[in-house]
């Protein structure tokens, strides 16, 4: 809950299901969350740019504009609020590919009320410790430079176009470096969850990480692994 004369945090809900909406909108309000709907994606998108919420929960299949196209505007136009996706959609597949186009959280429906809170709240304190402090100093692996402040990584004057957990997983393995980290331990620190047994989002974020590198900077590999183990950042010449 708020304290007294605290500003509530808005909460975005972006789902065609007008009863499992107002299911999600009276736990959160009850939790002190200002909360708007929206029940197809172009009004998500609209009450997106015209309230900058800051968090939001996110349908996959909606009318209108879909949940991926939603979260992919949403961070092309620089918004850095949590987004957490709840979906009837329950592969390792689809949970892959929409974290890997920004989203930060993935529930499968159907899901119970007080976890979905505890996520929306989880999500909100991953995110201030970055806003407040810029997420941190700038790592420079020349000619490779990673800008939390600029919210993407450069080469030369040419960003990457990496989704925040891209920029995350990166700056972390760089800011460790040369210490190579555990998978288990790259997801805790950039999901803020266990990893599950099975999990091979690390390794899918590594391989979309280093292909971006190698088109940008093709004589230097930046992310080594250790078999078995996990990864570290170390800039060596491409072989």
């Amino acid at each position: 809950m708020p304290q007294s004369g605290e500003t509530p945090t808005t909460a975005l809900v972006v789902e065609d299901d007008e009863s499992l909406a107002d299911t999600i909108r009276f736990h959160l309000e009850r939790e002190g969350f200002r909360v708007l709907v929206a029940t197809d994606g172009l009004e998500g998108l609209r009450l997106l740019r015209g309230q900058n919420p800051g968090v939001m929960i996110l349908d996959l299949m909606l009318p209108g504009m879909d949940g991926w196209e939603l979260c992919r505007r949403a961070r092309d136009e620089g918004f850095d609020l949590p987004i957490i996706v709840c979906s009837a959609r329950a592969s390792e597949f689809d949970k892959v590919e929409t974290l890997g186009i920004g989203a930060d959280d993935y529930l499968v429906k159907p899901f119970g009320m007080a976890e979905l809170v505890a996520r929306v709240r989880a999500g909100l304190r991953r995110a201030r410790p970055r806003r407040e402090t810029g997420a941190g100093e700038p790592v420079e692996a020349p000619p490779l430079v990673i800008d939390p402040l600029r919210r993407d990584a450069f080469v030369g004057d040419e960003p990457l176009g990496l989704t925040p957990k891209e920029l995350a997983l990166l700056h972390l393995l760089a800011r460790e470096a040369p210490r190579p980290l555990s998978r288990e331990e790259i997801y805790r620190q950039v999901w803020g969850y266990e990893m599950l047994a099975g999990d091979r989002s690390v390794d899918v974020f590594v391989r979309r990480l280093r292909q971006k590198l190698a088109d940008a900077a093709p004589a230097f590999t930046f992310i080594q692994t250790r078999y078995g183990f996990g990864y570290w950042f170390e800039r060596q010449d491409a072989g």
